[in-house]
Parts: C-alpha cells; structure tokens; sequence
C-alpha cells in the first residue's frame, strides 16, 4: 500500500477488500506553442481556455509536423487529442495561404496554386468519432469544416465531407467499404491529405488488426497515386513498443517515432483489488449501487450486453437514493446511444453498467468511479476503463472484481502483475495470407496491382498475387494483376470477423434478423437445437443452414443451456524453430487443425447436471494457423510412472490452465485461442500440449507466447499448485469452452507434469 487512502470506510473494511493501490495526485510540466502554428489556431485554443501545451503534446505535434510517422502511447486523459489536433488545425483549419505545413507537397492542386490540405481520423467506433468531432470544433477556429462520416452518415453529409471538409472523422469499415472503393470520386480529399490519425491503436490487434492494416495501406497506396504521402498519427493507451506494432499497422519497415513520456497532470487515484463471495455480476451490481447512493457517479463495465442490461437492472433497485443508471452497450440505436452520453456528462445519469463500448476515450468528465467485473484481458484495457474515473480534478476510484478464471486468480495471487509491470506490446500478423490476400484483390480491382507494390503489401505481392489468380480472382497481365470479377471484391471482407461472411440469425416467424456469429463460432454456437442467447433472451436453433450463411430461430423460455460436444486433431505441417524450455523442448511453426462438432448436451439451468446428449451431423472442418508447442521428453513421463490415461488427463488439464493465462502475457483472450494435448502425437513422437491461434494463418498470439514459453509455464505450475480447489474450478482446470465438457482433466497430476517439465 503506497500513499494515504481516501475510499470509502465502508469499502476499505469489507473482507473482500484484498488489496489497496494508491496513487498521489500528479502534476503537470507544459511547454510553449509551436512557432510554426497559425495565429488563428493559438488564439482559437487559448480562447478555449487552453494557455499552453503539455510537453508531450508539443513533442508529438512537433514530429508529426515536420513529415515524421509517430506513436503517441500515453495514459487516458492524458490530452492526446491535442497532440495531434496541432498539426491537423495547422494544415486544414485555416485558409490553404496561411496553413502550415512540415513537408512539401507534391499532388496536382500544389503545383497549380490551388492547394487544399485535408485529413482524415479514424476511431474503431462511431460514437468516438463523433466525440472527438465535438472537441475540435470546439477547439478548432470559427469556420473549419470538420464532417464525421459514417454508417448514419446522409448523402448530403457524405458529399460534404468528400468536397468541402478538411477534417473528415471516420471508422475503418466506412474507409473499406465506402471511400477505397470509390476513390476516383474522392480523389480531390485523397490526392490533398496531409494526416491520418488512428485513435484507440492499441485496439487494432490479432486478426482485427491486420485486417485494419490491409485497409491502411490500401489507403497509402491510392493517395500516393493521386500525389499525396500523408503522415501517420497513431494514439494509443499506454503500451510496450508502440513505434514498432504501430510500424507494422501502417505498413512501415522502421519503428515509428514514439512519445510515451505522459507530461499531464493526474488526480490521486485509489484502486482496490475485490474477491467477491458471490459471482462478479452480483458484486458489481452491489457496488454500483452503493457508489451510486453515496452521491458519485460510476462505471461499472460488464464483460456481456445480456449481464450489463441485467446488473443495471437490478442496481436501479437496490438504489435507495432515486438516483437514475443505465445501462450502455453497442448496438443501440444512434439517437439512443448519444443520448445516454449526453446525460452521462451532464450528471442526469448518476451510474452506467457498460460493456467495453465505453472503454473508448469519449470524454465524459466528472465521472468519481469505475467498478471492472472481471480483469478485461489485458493491462491495456483495464488502465483504459480505469481511466475513465478522476478525469479533470475529481479523484478517482477504481474496483477490480476478480471471476471465476484462471487469469484472474492468478493476477489476485500476484497483483504486482496488474500494478508494477509493463503494459503488454500489441501483437499482429499483417503477412496472414488470408487476411492480406483478399485485400490484394480490393487493391486490384481499386487500380492494377504491379510488383512495386510491394512497397505496400511486402515481399509475399507476387506469390499472394499468382495464388489470387490461380483461383480465378485476378487476371495477370504484362502490366500487373487485374480484377475482373463483377462483384465488388471488398464485399467478401469482414474487417471484424474471422473468416468470410457471418452467419445470420433469422426468427422463423418474422423474417427478421436478430444478430450474427462469425462462421468459425457457427457449428458451435447455432447448430440445430441450441440455445441461443441474445440481449438476454433465449431462443432455439430449429434449422443451421451453413451454406447459406443463415440459422433459424425461435424464442423460447427452456430450463436448460446447451454445450457442444467436438473432436479436434492437430497435424504439424512446419516446425519453425526449437529450443530448450526446462527438461524439455518448446517449438513454434504452422500446424493443420481438423475439428467436427459431433454432439451437444442439454444441461440443467439451475443445477448444470446433463440430461442427454444429441448426435450432430456436421461436417469436419479444416484451418491451418500459427502454434507453438510443449514437448514432453520420454525421460520425465517416464519419471512420473503415469498410465496413459492419466497423463492424458494431466496434460489435458495444463494445456486448459496455460490457454487461461495466455492473456497474462499476450494481449489477446482465451476466446483468441484454443488447444490440443495428446499422450503421444505422431508428428512429435512424445507427449505433446499445443497452443494455437484461433484464426486462419495466425494472429501472432501463438508467436508470443512461444517468446515467453518459460514464464507462462511458471505461471500455469504456480496457478496448479496454489488454486484453493480440491480437484478443478474455473480458476484452474475448467474451461468455458472445452471441446468433450472439461472430463479427464487430473488438476494434480497436472501440476507435477509441469513441474517435471521445468524441473
């Protein structure tokens, strides 16, 4: 315990307080205004009540300023906004005679005098987008055209923002979809942009991020073609190399230039470490409550819609003070959901229970409290929830209630992991051929791909490309690769998927659409006769139609959950690399995955006893990925005297424990993921427990946690030895998502496996 601690009595002598953080309040160090910004711009900010810059902010702008690509990864609140927001007024909030601008520019409009300087912001959601809209015209001097454009844009705002805006405000999707596609009828606001800034960066990780990266360096591509070489901004939370993962998100060879040394000031922040007796759900919606009636304003993030619609539910009756919560998610309505963040920051909304769509950094000042229901997968996130609290100069508060979980118990048993270690490095894999080659095909058809576009899209250009045209996708010409399909080639793209379009999810009776699961969930999760769950409603799975994309459903209320059943194998296709990790070995390499979901189970509702299993007659489906792989030498199974099924039962239930810590060292969850353990595999000839990444061609998870095989390992055996269970929970063993119903699974066996292995 660090400083004097100011929450609650209450809260600091509840027993299932178990640690306290304290941090003191932080001041800040500013610096001066650019020289090289416009006196329309200074003034305009100094009016708002802005005197000077942090120096974080000057150096950030500064860089960006004179052409340099850079990573501005500092703390939420940290006035990031501003950092980038100096540059982009420069060039585009003033008339094109006084813009200021680093670097000379060489598109058709400079060189006949007729300059016009645009840029362009992306935020991984509209309601950020339209956030920071709000702040730089308010920042910003009277008469700069700032446009957001996106999926609620109307076509008068979409022509806006295309001819007449110089700072358009967008998402990912919007530039995929809409803007590369169209890019001859954008090429006035393309052949003139100066910046891009990427928001929220840290977010764009695993398979989302190098889908992302495909769209960026499509977007550099066009924009050097119509004369334009815009400078990259990419703002981020804090976190480990942010030059380097920010390099390979933009498609750079260098690590981009990186300002990480937070110059703002920060309120005191207190933040307590919760076990709950009960579930987190349960605890979070008491203590929501409670924060509420004491006169603050909360937070509280809930990992799913159904359960945040639920604690804020039953927090609005425990309150006894007639204060008013909500609850926030993704997928309200536009209207609805920026109603809820006006009253948010006007204080009529004294509490929210959120998923994650309020991680993002719409500023919401005055907020006291942020109650985490479960540690969110990585220390990125969690410092970016509990960001939300002490903004300005109220202090802050943050709870972390820990779940049933494996990650969780561990983080509990070590919280100087959450407290004093790094924040983790954002992993991507933007070579993933089946990611990269379908966006080689968006480029084709958006203008002929040629060899020099290996600037863009890397070495791999020319093999990806003769594949593309293997498969009747391009047509190679002298000049380059062509698309000459009819249909648009970026419709077959999902930026936020898997893998190939989502499954629909139809009610039989309406027609209607209810919601989607990504194809490589779908055998799992709407097969015939499942129960689905959606915004906390059940309804059952009559007809799966895989090769029509559709599952079709009806609502009911059932006592029962159901549970698929599955088979996996795993096939070595390459072992890239090999070294020693204790008495044994840990490789990496790409491996072919074959799984079939052969049954499923009706479990009680209450009790979660099994009352029958079902057959299923879907097919084996097949993906090769990225993994890494534990070796287990002849020598030590045969020190342990173990039958075979027994070690089978305990590399079941190691691989099941290192899959929940994985996210400990890699910023991805246990959903990313998944595992095979065997007692003897044929590719290996010994016992063998694989980890791998969930997506075709890799994410890079797998990648990491081959680099950080021997700490995981002794987290997985310090996880074994010290979980309070007597033969497996879901803070060790028990995993949500095991293929056969988590049976033969030895959690004590499991930890003299492991600690034979490390020896």
């Amino acid at each position: 315990m660090v400083g004097v601690v100011t929450i609650p009595r209450w809260l600091a002598d509840d027993p299932r307080t178990v640690v306290v953080r304290h941090r003191d309040r932080l001041d800040g160090r500013v610096g001066e205004w650019p020289e090289w910004l416009p006196e329309p711009v200074s003034r305009s900010l100094v009016g708002s009540g802005i005197e000077r810059p942090w120096c974080h902010q000057r150096e950030a702008a500064d860089l960006a300023w004179s052409g340099h690509h850079v990573a501005i990864s500092t703390p939420t609140a940290s006035g990031k906004s501003l950092a980038y927001l100096l540059p982009v007024m420069a060039a585009t909030a003033v008339p094109a005679s006084l813009a200021s601008l680093g670097v000379p520019t060489d598109d058709l409009r400079s060189r006949l005098g007729v300059a016009r300087h645009t840029a362009l912001y992306l935020a991984p959601t509209k309601a950020l987008a339209h956030d920071q809209r709000q702040a730089a015209r308010a920042l910003g001097p009277h008469g700069w055209q700032v446009a957001t454009l996106d999926g609620d844009s109307g076509p008068a705002e979409r022509q806006f923002a295309r001819d007449h805006a110089g700072f358009v405000l967008s998402n990912p999707d919007m530039l995929h979809r809409s803007v590369l596609p169209d890019h001859a009828r954008w090429a006035g606001f393309l052949g003139s942009l100066r910046y891009v800034v990427v928001d929220e960066a840290h977010r764009y990780r695993g398979v989302f991020g190098a889908q992302v990266s495909g769209v960026l360096r499509r977007l550099r591509r066009l924009c050097a073609a119509y004369g334009a070489h815009p400078v990259f901004v990419l703002a981020s939370a804090t976190a480990t190399a942010a030059g380097v993962s920010g390099a390979k998100l933009i498609g750079e060879d260098a690590p981009l230039a990186e300002v990480c040394d937070d110059a703002s000031p920060h309120a005191a922040r207190d933040v307590v470490l919760w076990k709950p007796d009960e579930d987190a759900p349960h605890d979070a919606t008491e203590l929501l409550a409670r924060l509420v009636d004491d006169g603050e304003q909360v937070i509280a993030f809930i990992p799913s819609r159904s359960q945040a619609e639920l604690v804020a539910l039953r927090a609005s009756d425990r309150i006894g003070s007639g204060r008013r919560v909500a609850s926030y998610r993704s997928g309200y309505l536009a209207d609805d959901r920026r109603r809820l963040e006006a009253a948010l920051r006007c204080g009529d909304l004294a509490g929210v229970a959120s998923t994650n769509a309020l991680e993002l950094g719409i500023d919401i000042a005055g907020l006291d409290a942020v109650v985490v229901t479960g540690f969110p997968g990585t220390l990125g996130s969690f410092w970016q929830q509990a960001g939300r609290a002490g903004r300005g100069e109220r202090d802050a508060l943050v709870v972390l209630i820990a779940r049933d979980d494996p990650l969780d118990a561990h983080l509990f048993a070590h919280p100087e992991l959450i407290f004093d270690r790094p924040v983790e490095a954002t992993v991507l894999h933007p070579q993933n051929p089946y990611v990269l080659g379908p966006h080689l095909a968006a480029a084709a058809q958006e203008a002929p791909l040629t060899a020099a576009d290996a600037r863009w899209f890397g070495a791999g250009l020319g093999a990806l490309a003769d594949g593309l045209t293997a498969q009747g996708l391009l047509r190679r010409r002298s000049s380059g690769w062509y698309w000459t399909r009819p249909e648009r080639a970026v419709d077959a793209i999902d930026l936020r998927g898997a893998g190939g379009r989502p499954v629909e999810i139809i009610e039989a009776s309406s027609g209607r659409v209810i919601g989607s699961v990504d194809r490589a969930a779908a055998d799992r999760t709407v097969h015939e006769g499942a129960v689905y769950l959606h915004q906390g409603e059940q309804w059952r799975v009559d007809a799966y139609l895989p090769a029509d994309g559709i599952a079709m459903v009806a609502s009911v209320e059932l006592p029962y959950y159901t549970q698929p059943r599955s088979v996996s194998d795993v096939r070595i296709i390459t072992e890239q690399e090999r070294r020693r990790c204790g008495r044994g070995w840990v490789c990496r390499g790409e491996v072919e995955l074959a799984g079939q979901v052969q049954a499923y189970l009706r479990r009680d509702a209450v009790t979660g006893d099994v009352w029958d299993e079902t057959p299923l007659d879907l097919p084996v489906r097949r993906m090769r990925t990225q993994s890494m792989w534990w070796l287990v030498p002849d020598d030590v199974v045969a020190g342990l005297a173990y039958s075979a099924v027994r070690l089978g039962s305990a590399a079941h239930a190691a691989e099941h424990t290192a899959i929940g810590l994985l996210p400990a060292f890699a910023p991805c969850d246990r959903w990313d993921i998944g595992g095979l353990s065997t007692v003897m595999h044929p590719d290996t000839g010994m016992c063998t427990i694989f980890v791998h990444d969930g997506a075709p061609g890799g994410a890079g998870f797998a990648d990491r946690g081959f680099e950080l095989a021997d700490e995981w390992l002794a987290a997985t055996l310090d996880r074994l030895e010290h979980c309070g269970c007597e033969s497996g929970c879901p803070m060790c063993v028990v995993s949500p998502k095991c293929g056969n119903g988590n049976q033969m699974l030895d959690k004590s066996s499991a930890a003299e496996l492991v600690g034979a292995l490390i020896g």
